[in-house]
């Protein structure tokens, strides 16, 4: 789903198939976002922003305008992803949005502590899970400035 240049808008780390399409759908009849990467588990996830692994070939400048994370992921679960991330002077500038199921209150809290720039609940509801997802690509890719790449 990368762009054939090679860069991304967004990365996706979202194991639920439903929940990949239906935000996916949504982005692109806003035209919030051309270029979207999605990765289905959190190694996949540190192998794309680390470059290492299938990804190895990718540079390390060449990261995404946002990436939105899920925490209850295969393999490295995301709460690992973001804190590796936000550990590294080569990523922690990358927003990151906590776009999970989630309710609990200490997941929400960690989030935080380390670093996540966002934490979005699904909403259960179809149309606000829509309007969830144009909202969230507009803010980030439209209307945030992120740092450039070091």
């Amino acid at each position: 789903m990368a762009d054939t240049d090679g860069r991304v808008d967004i990365l996706m780390v979202e194991d639920n198939p439903n929940d990949e399409e239906l935000t996916l759908h949504e982005l692109r009849k806003y035209h919030l976002a051309n270029r979207i990467h999605v990765v289905r588990d959190g190694q996949e996830a540190l192998d794309y922003v680390f470059c290492t692994g299938r990804y190895a070939d990718r540079q390390i400048t060449d990261q995404p305008s946002v990436i939105l994370l899920d925490i209850k992921l295969p393999f490295v679960d995301g709460l690992e992803v973001l804190s590796r991330i936000k550990k590294d002077d080569r990523t922690r500038t990358i927003p990151v949005v906590m776009l999970t199921s989630s309710r609990e209150e200490r997941d929400l809290v960690e989030s935080y502590r380390l670093g996540v720039n966002s934490y979005i609940v699904k909403p259960v509801d179809f149309d606000q899970f829509k309007e969830s997802a144009r909202t969230l690509g507009m803010y980030w890719l439209l209307l945030n400035r992120p740092p450039k790449a070091a």
